[in-house]
């Protein structure tokens, strides 16, 4: 029998897998060759689509059955399990794969061409991903927390998984979320929060049957499942007396830990791991090393064909803002670079992408060029903590392109030294429109895409989503989305914090402008600005040395505010509000044109939305009309308290007259 597809509740948005969106197969003639739980998903898709729009489906045609449109063929060698071929010949469209996943992902990309997948000839594509993880972490909470809530940094109602303390009751929604993610290429998720509170501490032991049950929905999308633990779960729930990686009763218990969690989920994905960060406890107190502590838990899930998510986000998060010699940019590569070559090959060290917390604008972070050594995953943040929390408009796909592409040394990118995945802090909830912004849906599938192809480039899979999203789309609505969305990333950084400098932000919830909100706290975000200029001095010769953390000729070029690129010129260096940039303009000017800029474009971007009411659904198009009006009361407040304390701590003002506070 068929897999019937997921059936979502009344109300809630389909995203980029509407009804339509299957028109073109779901009105031929398909063939389907093959067994096994998903090519029943496989089946289950073009059945639905072929009821819809009277096509027909057949298993396993007998010799003499007429022609078919559409061949899905789970018969091929040598793709792997997720790789598949698609081919066009003597009216045929044939998608063959060697596993199920393949089959899966070769049926979406069918769906994604559309009509043009029944159109002329075309000789056989091999499509398979990059990136063999390609997975979301939900910062989910089983209980409410009392400062972060269901979801921390979550933006989109609450959580898909739990409710009241436990797993939810409709978790038919779970499974459309998988159906979703495999859309887009997705195939792993970690269900609970990087910090592990108590109540989900226990989901690895006596809880795991939750676990469980939302694994067996996410399974038929070919979605595993990892969980995240506290390395201090053997004390907290096994009563023993310490933590220590070497300690030998801990390791059994971990073992026997590990064995009933397989027992309850055979394709568990692994552990997701936060420790020594931020109060999270670690190896640190027991005198050992990251490596001892990824590699004990490593160690465990090995025979099953686990992996254990270690990550990277290590540092003092109790500084004095007096010592400009200590820098939180310096962490990462300073705690684990030493480390280089000793964790196991199935430990996975995750490393944000920038070296401080997803800010707007970042570098790079150098430890991702200086572990050749180590399995790395590159994490993202999908959910917009410090890019407008899904109440602005702010498409990520191009800051990752950049990210991915990059660098380090000739020899190979980020996406390419990411040989331990690509993981994205998910920003899906349980809001009608999964993103509470309906047009941050954009990111979670440019994520899944760019996750798949990390060399794609990010405008044609923006054209993918419009596409899918909207499927009988006009050109006049295309273009209205790109031009709302395409330069939204950096009209974001216009109107907020200037020139790679970072944070200004509200304390605790990260939201709305507050330039000195954390100059003076010990999280170690400052922007040092005074009478005479702004930025952090990180050069080697001057500063906190981290620009030599970089390979040539990145820390030459970084070293100097005369190389260093102007939107990473406060990240590097303190300069003077007079200083040039490569611009022509000054710093302080161009911050105030840019605060102005950034308003003006985001008027723009309001009024090319509100022409396009009636090409939308009324409930989505008046939700991101909401939104808009929210985006350009805040992009104000920004403008006039960036510009206002700059105004005044620098007596510059502004070339063009425009009126400061």
């Amino acid at each position: 029998m068929p897999l019937p597809v997921p059936v979502l509740s009344e109300g809630v948005d389909p995203a980029w897998l509407p009804p339509a969106a299957f028109r073109a197969v779901g009105g031929r003639r398909t063939l389907i060759r093959g067994s096994g739980p998903l090519a029943e998903t496989v089946h289950g898709e073009v059945a639905q689509a072929c009821r819809r729009f009277g096509g027909r489906v057949v298993r396993d045609a007998q010799p003499g059955e007429a022609a078919f449109d559409l061949v899905l063929d789970l018969g091929a060698a040598g793709l792997g399990d997720e790789g598949f071929t698609c081919a066009r010949e003597d009216g045929t469209t044939t998608v063959t794969a060697s596993g199920g996943k393949g089959l899966l992902y070769g049926l979406f990309h069918v769906v994604r061409l559309g009509a043009a997948a029944f159109t002329g000839a075309w000789a056989r594509e091999t499509h398979r991903p990059a990136l063999a993880l390609r997975m979301l972490d939900h910062w989910d909470n089983v209980a409410v927390h009392p400062v972060m809530g269901q979801v921390e940094r979550g933006y989109s109602g609450g959580s898909l998984f739990w409710k009241d303390g436990r797993a939810r009751g409709d978790l038919e929604r779970v499974r459309a979320y998988g159906r979703l993610l495999a859309a887009c290429g997705v195939n792993a998720v970690a269900v609970n929060n990087v910090n592990v509170h108590e109540t989900e501490a226990h989901l690895l032991t006596d809880r795991i049957g939750e676990v469980a049950a939302i694994a067996d929905l996410l399974r038929p999308y070919g979605v595993r499942t990892h969980l995240s633990v506290s390395f201090a779960a053997p004390v907290v729930l096994g009563g023993l007396p310490t933590a220590d990686p070497l300690d030998e009763a801990v390791r059994g218990w971990w073992a026997t830990a590990t064995r009933r969690v397989y027992e309850a989920i055979p394709d568990f994905g692994g552990y997701v791991v936060k420790a020594d960060s931020e109060g999270q406890p670690g190896p640190f107190a027991y005198g050992r090393t990251h490596a001892d502590g990824a590699n004990m838990l490593a160690t465990v899930v090995e025979p099953y064909g686990g992996t254990v998510h270690w990550r990277a986000f290590v540092y003092d998060h109790r500084q004095d803002w007096r010592d400009r010699t200590t820098d939180r940019a310096r962490a990462a590569y300073d705690h684990f670079v030493p480390l280089d070559g000793e964790f196991a090959p199935n430990a996975v060290l995750q490393v944000k992408h920038g070296p401080m917390d997803f800010q707007v604008r970042e570098p790079v972070s150098p430890l991702i060029g200086a572990m050749p050594r180590t399995r790395l995953a590159v994490e993202v943040q999908v959910t917009q903590e410090y890019t407008g929390q899904q109440r602005h408009v702010c498409w990520l796909g191009p800051m990752w392109s950049e990210v991915l592409r990059f660098r380090h040394d000739p020899e190979s990118s980020v996406g390419e030294r990411a040989r331990g995945g690509l993981v994205g802090v998910s920003n899906a909830g349980d809001d009608p429109f999964w993103t509470g912004h309906p047009l941050a849906q954009a990111n979670l599938y440019t994520f899944g895409r760019l996750a798949w192809r990390p060399d794609a480039e990010p405008r044609e899979v923006l054209d993918e989503w419009i596409g899918l999203t909207f499927p009988e789309t006009s050109e006049r609505l295309s273009e209205g989305l790109h031009a709302v969305l395409d330069g939204s990333w950096r009209t974001y950084e216009k109107y907020t914090a200037p020139l790679g400098v970072g944070w200004m932000v509200q304390p605790g919830h990260h939201y709305g402008p507050s330039v000195d909100g954390y100059e003076y706290s010990p999280w170690g975000t400052y922007h040092f600005a005074d009478r005479d200029g702004i930025g952090v001095d990180r050069s080697v010769a001057s500063g906190t040395g981290y620009a030599g953390q970089y390979a040539k000729p990145w820390a030459g070029l970084y070293e100097s505010p005369d190389t260093c690129p102007d939107e990473l010129l406060l990240f590097f260096h303190h300069v003077p509000y007079g200083h040039p940039l490569k611009s022509g303009k000054t710093v302080i000017q161009h911050i105030y044109d840019t605060h102005f800029e950034g308003v003006a474009e985001v008027e723009e971007a309001r009024e090319v939305w509100a022409r396009l009411a009636g090409l939308v659904a009324p409930a989505r198009h008046a939700r991101v009309a909401e939104r808009y009006e929210e985006q350009l009361r805040s992009a104000r407040e920004w403008r006039d308290q960036i510009n206002s304390y700059f105004f005044r701590k620098s007596g510059v003002p502004d070339e063009r007259g425009r009126r400061i506070y």
